[in-house]
């Protein structure tokens, strides 16, 4: 399968919010026809209705694949209405956090190829990470295609299987969120010495996007990164007595919280 494929049997949209709509501009930037695209979404944005897809109409019979991009709290109203296209040739990818793929198979079919996807927020800037894993009937084939698709709006990785998938949740599905309210107390901490509130957030924001673009393009580890910042007995090395007394053990109990209230909303 392929993305010729897509353009020739269609894909389906389920859901286009943030996600989807990230998702979407980066198919149609890559080559995928607007005509080739249903979107089922009840809420459409301007952006969307502007793009010249199928939206809100009958979908095709048989397209190439299904991304599910619902929350998780309409689910149970959504999918039904997909059981049409189970237990075929369509690939179903879903990037909808708690679901899983056992539910999808006893909604859909068992024979159904499903691909189950955890991309994260910087994927609305096409920086984004997905780790994705798919079930017995998704073949190489199924995955290649789903790689291809997700690859739009950032890096892709696959898994051993969807046991790990609590633990990508934990680490970069909600790890966005970490690095955020490091921007905020970053900020705060500077205003504690002295600066102005809206100086302090511009030089946090500004140090934590920069040192990211540096680990993003430089060859050394993160670990090399942190040394070449830090002179001996420097004002750097004073910071990460603090910082490095504390901080690994507090990201760990962190992302372990994640990744467990993961399994709990899964089960």
């Amino acid at each position: 399968m392929n993305l010729g494929e897509v353009n020739t049997r269609g894909l389906v949209l389920l859901g286009c919010g943030k996600m989807g709509s990230a998702m979407l501009q980066g198919w149609l930037v890559q080559g995928v026809k607007a005509g080739s695209v249903w979107v089922n979404d009840p809420f459409p944005s301007d952006w969307l209705q502007a793009t010249g897809v199928h939206l809100n109409e009958s979908l095709p019979p048989d397209p190439a694949i299904v991304l599910i991009a619902v929350k998780p709290q309409m689910m149970a109203q959504a999918l039904p209405s997909l059981t049409a296209l189970g237990n075929g040739t369509t690939l179903f990818v879903s990037v909808a956090a708690g679901t899983t793929i056992a539910y999808y198979e006893k909604v859909l079919g068992a024979q159904t190829p499903i691909i189950r996807a955890m991309p994260n927020t910087p994927a609305a800037v096409s920086r984004g990470i997905t780790a994705m894993c798919g079930n017995a009937q998704a073949s190489e084939g199924h995955m290649a295609l789903a790689e291809a698709l997700l690859r739009a709006v950032g890096q892709v990785v696959r898994l051993e299987g969807e046991h790990q998938i609590d633990a990508v949740t934990g680490l970069s599905g909600s790890g966005p969120a970490y690095v955020f309210h490091m921007i905020e107390a970053m900020a705060q901490a500077g205003e504690a010495v002295g600066l102005a509130p809206d100086l302090a957030m511009q030089l946090a924001r500004a140090t934590v996007c920069g040192a990211g673009e540096l680990a993003h393009q430089a060859e050394e580890s993160a670990a090399q990164l942190r040394i070449n910042v830090t002179s001996p007995a420097g004002t750097t090395a004073a910071g990460l007595a603090v910082l490095m007394a504390e901080l690994p053990d507090l990201m760990a109990r962190t992302v372990a919280a994640a990744t467990n209230r993961g399994k709990e909303l899964g089960e």
